[in-house]
């Protein structure tokens, strides 16, 4: 907890799911947290603005955006500790959208990983997503796996993580990469396929819409992947390193479903949407996640069963169904 006291952070995409879940656990460590917003014109912080108030008023909250390298320069200033987490992430509105997804997450990423040279940052961590691998070659996945984009997204964070190893072998940039295959947890949107299920179901709905049901993917707690994030910030050995974050066990999409009506005790019938479906050569149909190098590196394994933080969820669901568009699943 001494490593936090007092330390300088900046989380940019501090307002999203996991970027709240980070930035409220750096203040509950003692850190002086800098949290990057998107701007808008309706000063909204995202996620952040479901923090506790004792939370919430700690944070230095800047509303900007990372495709400006003038916004970044002035950003980065009086940083120990970068959390790069902000970026285009869904998937499906990559297909109709590239261009924005390489300004955000390639460009972005440069602009935050520019603005550091010359500065005294310890560390920056830069996060990457298990979407880089493609449909697995060989489970479960290591960070020797060959890299395939099988979408403009996976294509954008390849790119994002190729420019993180250019910095720190050209510019001895203090990054390292995190790779968290699929995470979930209290307040995560619709666009993820459990809020998807779960919204459903409390909202009454008799039948459930999901698109494929074959995919098969490695499911990691929101709680458990912000440890690792803190873990590899603390440890000087990650430097240049890629580490994958997830719990080695595997689901498949239709068992998942089947899963999450067990535990709610539903009576609902599951719906293959076709508008779900992603492009035949883009879908991911499988992802399993090796972590021994973060067991070895960190010391970091999770904590939690799927059952469990299923459960919290559900519960978190349960209690604010208000924020979900409960009529409209093809976001």
């Amino acid at each position: 907890m001494n490593f936090w006291k007092d330390k300088r952070v900046l989380v940019t995409g501090a307002g999203g799911f996991i970027g709240s879940h980070l930035t409220e656990e750096l203040i509950q460590r003692g850190a002086n947290v800098k949290a990057l917003v998107h701007y808008n014109s309706n000063n909204n912080w995202g996620l952040l603005e479901q923090l506790e108030p004792e939370v919430l008023k700690h944070i230095d909250v800047k509303s900007g955006d990372i495709r400006s390298s003038h916004y970044c320069n002035a950003l980065l200033k009086d940083v120990d500790i970068v959390f790069h987490l902000a970026a285009l992430i869904a998937i499906p509105y990559s297909y109709v959208a590239p261009e924005e997804f390489i300004t955000t997450n390639i460009i972005g990423t440069s602009n935050i990983l520019q603005a550091s040279i010359g500065t005294n940052i310890q560390k920056i961590v830069h996060t990457s997503t298990s979407e880089t691998y493609g449909t697995a070659q060989y489970t479960p996945i290591d960070e020797k796996h060959p890299l395939k984009a099988q979408s403009p997204y996976a294509a954008s964070k390849i790119g994002a993580d190729m420019i993180v190893e250019s910095f720190v072998n050209s510019f001895n940039v203090p990054a390292a990469t995190i790779r968290p295959f699929n995470n979930y947890g209290p307040r995560q949107s619709a666009r993820a396929i459990i809020p998807t299920i779960i919204s459903q179901i409390v909202a009454g709905k008799n039948e459930i819409k999901l698109g494929d049901l074959k995919p098969i993917r490695d499911l990691v707690f929101v709680k458990d992947t912000v440890q690792a994030f803190i873990a590899i910030a603390e440890n000087k050995d990650t430097v240049g390193e890629v580490i994958n974050i997830g719990t080695g066990h595997s689901v498949s999409i239709g068992e998942l479903a089947q899963k999450i009506i067990d535990i709610m005790d539903a009576k609902v019938h599951v719906i293959n949407d076709a508008q779900r479906y992603r492009p035949q050569k883009s879908e991911v149909f499988e992802l399993v996640c090796d972590y021994n190098k973060s067991k070895e590196i960190l010391n970091w394994s999770p904590k939690y069963t799927l059952d469990e933080g299923l459960k919290m969820t559900i519960n978190y669901i349960e209690k604010n169904i208000n924020l979900y568009k409960t009529d409209i699943f093809n976001l």
